[in-house]
């Protein structure tokens, strides 16, 4: 009898620690890592790193570099659903993609998420002219989303151009996407754009619990055996 009433007495604490039960805290969901968007690192010599779309927002960051020639300059597109592009754009001519100039086009990435688009910088003469490019992406450039490399700090700067673009506003053309283009004025895309590294999604803290889990269910069933055995010995 008093093997019985012990038993009996214990179910309730052997149920109550197996959550599958209804009862004691709810395993923790299992959790997973969303790929993270594509972050610039800080630029180094030779190196200038832009984020596309920073912070959610219609913008490059930084807006405007100044490079010499051969410095390469990394861009980097966020995976967040909407693409954006870094289009090579005249001055004049704002939130259209450049003319080709004695055969030669503009550079342009194509509307891009999750990746990388890099230039060479061929020609740091402003007297040349700067290199200026927009976002294609329809609205975008007309919300000001442009940026520029070389931008002289009077006349054609960054900040005309912007204004210039801004001006388009909601009459900017919906331009086609007929892809990457490499090439380019004053500065050159060697290559289409490049898959980015990103953090890779994790479910171990999900497996962790799981194997808690299942832990804690061996020992509540090694426990109700040992509860049978006294009941019926």
């Amino acid at each position: 009898m008093f093997s019985a009433a012990f038993t009996f007495a214990l179910l309730p604490f052997l149920v109550a620690a197996n959550p599958q039960y209804g009862y004691g805290p709810a395993p923790a969901p299992a959790s997973s890592a969303a790929a993270a968007a594509p972050s610039a690192p800080p630029s180094t010599s030779g190196q200038i790193n832009i984020n596309v779309a920073a912070d959610g927002n219609f913008v490059f960051s930084p807006a405007n570099v100044t490079a010499s020639n051969g410095t390469l300059v990394t861009f980097f597109f966020p995976n967040a659903g909407i693409p954006h592009s870094v289009t090579q754009a005249d001055f004049a001519s704002p939130c259209q993609p450049i003319s080709a100039q004695n055969g030669v086009s503009g550079f342009d990435s194509g509307l891009q998420q999750g990746t990388q688009f890099t230039l060479n910088v061929t020609n740091d003469q402003i007297r040349m002219g700067p290199i200026y490019f927009f976002c294609k992406e329809p609205t975008h450039c007309g919300l000001g989303m442009v940026g520029s490399i070389n931008a002289p700090s009077t006349g054609n700067t960054f900040d005309a151009w912007q204004a210039a673009a801004l001006k388009v506003g909601s009459s900017e053309q919906t331009l086609q996407d007929n892809g990457p283009v490499t090439g380019g004025i004053g500065a050159v895309a060697t290559a289409t754009p490049s898959a980015s590294g990103s953090a890779s999604s994790g479910s171990g803290s999900g497996s962790g619990n799981g194997a808690a889990g299942l832990t804690a269910a061996g020992s509540v069933a090694a426990l109700v055996g040992l509860g049978a055995a006294m009941l019926f010995a």
